[in-house]
């Protein structure tokens, strides 16, 4: 069967507590848009998202998406997914698009969108994001492959002691005190970058 422009949908919440209380949204979503949910579980593998598209749900996050089911026209789908971006080693790191790193450690990863670390704090004049991409300046930086749940390559690098200790130091510029506490007490010794591609890379592929 030919792929269809949109897919009507019934989404609804995953989450425990509403399990009872959420209420069931239908919605006609773009077919790119329900594949764009797949890829992260399944990646760009024909023959599992065929078994998605046929099975008719998928769990994306918190939400629950379900539709009727069909079988997938093996040419129309690989031609769609090679719209989607596909992980480049040739990438490199460019910290003007770096959009969130997670610290790794000892204890649980701590997530650090960059909106919550640029800001400075009164006086200062560099913020805990900035100390982040003068770190991995000096980093050895390794590509990881491309992210679909986050559109964005990710880029890796394991810590050296001086450069963890300046990390956690450094956490003070932090806004948040759960973020300040958790780098602070986070042992880290690895960071993970993630970096959107320039927009003409993008459109090429689309």
């Amino acid at each position: 069967m030919a792929l269809p422009g949109t897919v009507r949908v019934k989404l609804s919440s995953e989450a425990a507590e509403s399990i009872s209380i959420s209420p069931v949204v239908v919605q006609d979503l773009p077919l790119r848009d329900l594949i764009e949910h797949m890829l992260p579980v399944a990646g760009k593998d024909e023959t599992r998202i065929r078994e998605l598209l046929l099975r008719g749900t998928l769990v994306s996050g918190a939400s629950r998406f379900r539709w009727a089911g069909w079988e997938v026209d093996t040419e129309s789908l690989r031609e769609l997914l090679a719209t989607f971006p596909d992980s480049d080693p040739a990438q490199r790191f460019a910290a003007a698009r770096c959009i969130r790193a997670v610290l790794r450690g000892a204890r649980q990863a701590v997530e650090i969108p960059r909106e919550a670390a640029a800001r400075k704090g009164w006086l200062r004049r560099a913020s805990f994001w900035d100390l982040l991409m003068e770190t991995a300046a000096a980093a050895d930086l390794q590509y990881a492959g491309y992210s679909y749940r986050d559109r964005a390559d990710r880029f890796t690098a394991v810590l050296a002691t001086p450069a963890a200790v300046v990390l956690a130091a450094g956490s003070a510029r932090l806004r948040f005190s759960t973020l300040r506490d958790q780098v602070r007490m986070g042992a880290i010794t690895a960071m993970d970058l993630y970096v959107t591609r320039e927009i003409g890379i993008l459109t090429e592929r689309r």
